[in-house]
């Protein structure tokens, strides 16, 4: 069986061997790099099914390297989990925009890096998604089988986790969908405490979906999560 890559981007190497250590005992093919730079390197003869980032690094930091990897074409897909010590909400909301899938702040337990890891991966193997091909709403189209978003003709640039968000509310225009509903669906497990990320995501899908001309489409239900207009409300708006 072939086993699953894994590239840590980390410095510290006490941190770099223990994640190496446990995920090569859960049976995943870790690699480590000190370095964004050298790892960028490898990635023009080397593919990986996942990257954990760390934010702080010498040289090119977490956030250029997430940019970089966004705009590869061998690895534009690739799930990113960030690293960081930086706990305030904007630091986060920067790592998500950057293109970040999901984070864990240091200090961190292993158990819970080895949980993330094995959510990424099963939400980005293939096979997962809609047969059919194509989603539509109104003037939006979703194409599931090249995982891209259209408004009126214009592309949508979205993360791999807004994608997926868009995608739950457009499958029941109307249905209201709980924070951790949607942490389930799309993370694939508990977040426990961290719905805010959940917000980080829907607040970024609105400002794109703006910027190609479509404003108030996910509606906030105050106490319950999110929900999207029906066409029916949209015609009338």
């Amino acid at each position: 069986m072939i086993k699953q890559r894994i590239a840590i981007v980390e410095d510290e190497d006490a941190i770099s061997r223990l994640l190496q250590i446990n995920l090569q005992a859960a049976g995943y093919d870790a690699r480590v790099y000190d370095r964004g730079e050298t790892f960028l390197s490898a990635l023009k003869t080397e593919s990986y099914d996942l990257l954990l980032l760390d934010w702080m690094l010498p040289g090119m930091d977490g956030l250029g390297v997430c940019r970089a990897v966004r705009q590869h074409k061998r690895a534009e897909q690739l799930p990113i989990i960030m690293l960081t010590a930086k706990s305030d909400e904007i630091d986060k909301v920067l790592g998500l925009e950057m293109g970040a899938d999901d984070y864990v702040t240091k200090p961190f337990g292993v158990r819970e890096v080895l949980a993330r890891v094995r959510a990424q991966l099963r939400r980005a193997q293939p096979g997962q998604e809609d047969p059919t091909g194509v989603l539509r709403y109104g003037d939006i189209l979703l194409d599931e089988r090249q995982r891209q978003v259209w408004l009126s003709g214009k592309g949508v640039d979205l993360s791999y986790k807004e994608y997926e968000l868009l995608h739950t509310l457009l499958e029941h225009p109307g249905w209201v969908y709980s924070r951790e509903v949607l942490l389930e669906r799309v993370w694939g497990y508990e977040f426990e405490g961290e719905t805010r990320t959940v917000d980080m995501h829907i607040a970024n899908i609105r400002k794109k979906l703006e910027e190609v001309g479509h404003k108030g489409l996910i509606q906030t239900i105050r106490g319950a999560g999110y929900r999207l207009k029906t066409l029916e409300e949209e015609a009338d708006a």
